[in-house]
């Protein structure tokens, strides 16, 4: 019987076909418009890493003085110092963390094969890429070893070392940072989260870090941060020795934490080490206080999904209800106009409900349709979000959620549309029009 009422629906499209282009495209249009909103308020809202989102948190503590103000909504500094970074990264502890910073170098190969270019660099601990699901294609992390030693190693990404050696294995290799000389340990696939979740202070939308080195190198060769660098105090910072010991804000902070009891003793650690910081002249406040955000806690935190954006979704569904009401008077002409072979097929023998059934296949069939070329006008929209604001580019794109969503979307307003008229049409009282026969 479904087949025969998509049979039926086709040879009504046929019947109109300037009706019918028109319903299509309003739909298509309609969903268009709320598919390209839509796909990026989703990339920006999804979890970026949901095998780990709970396991992973963001460590904040208050070092400010009392009477010092931030500019987060709880005036709580986004990012650490490196003296308190480097004591939780180096305190006897069971966890896998990471303190981290970025910086970023000319890369070259020292000679005139390949071309010298500029690359964003993640300053890290070795526990980075187990932390955040990297995988590896070659080679493996920089052991604890070669981090104490301060050892000259880098890890590279796919895409960097398509650039520098062609895709080939190239551990055991060398490359260049400006003038530091790097031995290649290992190769992972790009990076490729849609929100820089892990570093927020420095773009939440920008590509990640194609290169990575131990945080250690970072101290002993004098390399600064590329992100931003926070002060709360006058302070003599001249040199980047001064910026070491300073209360300078600039590295971030992750740890793994599996279960309630390992946040906890966290939790608690982190409160042990304010006091006694405290006791030495730090942390001048009645009341100390720290956060502990996972992943999508920290997320909703800095707000990475604005207002802005949750308006544009509104704005683009209430535009789609304007091409539903389009469809909705387009359908009750054409229903309407078919009331005379409606009544001779009711007094045939067709029931109400098998009418009303017919026009809703019919209209689900539009709605196939508008959805599928909706999902085109989407894609030409993602590219021109693409092209006007490169911060975009790595979430305006639609995944296969919302490739399915389009259609979904579509067939149920063209439902909507469709119920009024379909409703009115199955009403229609076979004798009136028997007469006129």
């Amino acid at each position: 019987m479904l087949l025969h009422y998509i049979d039926l629906s086709w040879r009504s499209f046929k019947r109109t076909p300037m009706v019918s282009v028109l319903m299509v495209l309003a739909i298509a249009i309609g969903i268009g418009v709320t598919m390209t909103s839509l796909s990026v308020y989703y990339m920006m809202a999804k979890d970026p890493i949901p095998s780990k989102s709970g396991q992973l948190f963001h460590v904040q503590l208050q070092t400010m003085d009392e009477g010092n103000t931030y500019w987060s909504k709880d005036n709580m500094p986004l990012q650490l110092t490196y003296q308190d970074a480097m004591y939780l990264l180096d305190a006897n502890l069971p966890y896998k963390r990471t303190a981290m910073y970025k910086s970023g170098f000319s890369v070259h190969l020292d000679n005139d094969q390949v071309k010298p270019f500029k690359e964003a660099t993640r300053m890290a601990s070795k526990d980075i890429f187990h932390m955040f699901n990297l995988e590896f294609i070659y080679g493996g992390a920089w052991t604890q070893q070669q981090q104490d030693d301060i050892a000259p190693v880098v890890v590279i990404s796919k895409r960097i070392n398509d650039k520098l050696f062609n895709g080939e294995n190239s551990v055991g290799k060398h490359l260049y940072l400006d003038d530091m000389r790097l031995q290649v340990v290992g190769i992972i696939e790009d990076w490729n989260t849609p929100v820089k979740y892990y570093d927020t202070n420095n773009g939440s939308f920008k590509p990640a870090e194609g290169i990575f080195m131990p945080i250690t190198i970072g101290a002993a060769n004098e390399i600064f941060t590329w992100g931003n660098t926070n002060g709360w105090k006058n302070e003599d910072a001249n040199t980047f020795s001064d910026l070491l010991v300073s209360e300078s804000l600039w590295l971030q902070f992750w740890v793994e934490l599996n279960n309630g009891q390992e946040k906890s003793d966290f939790e608690q650690l982190l409160m042990n080490y304010m006091i006694q910081q405290q006791s030495l002249g730090r942390f001048n406040r009645e009341k100390l206080s720290f956060n502990l955000f996972n992943v999508t806690e920290f997320m909703a935190y800095r707000g990475v999904v604005k207002e802005d954006n949750k308006i544009m979704v509104t704005l683009s569904f209430m535009f789609l209800a304007v091409c539903v009401a389009n469809i909705l008077s387009l359908l009750l002409a054409k229903f309407l106009r078919r009331a005379p072979e409606v009544g001779v097929r009711r007094a045939l023998g067709a029931s109400k409900w098998q009418v009303f059934y017919q026009h809703l296949v019919e209209v689900s069939l539009l709605g196939v349709f508008g959805g599928l070329l909706g999902i085109v006008v989407a894609q030409l929209g993602l590219w021109g979000v693409r092209v006007s604001n490169s911060t975009y580019h790595e979430i305006a794109n639609m995944d296969l959620n919302m490739l399915l969503t389009a259609p979904a979307i579509a067939i149920v307003a063209c439902i909507i549309a469709g119920l009024y008229p379909a409703w009115l049409v199955c009403r229609t009282t076979p004798a009136v029009y028997l007469k006129t026969q």
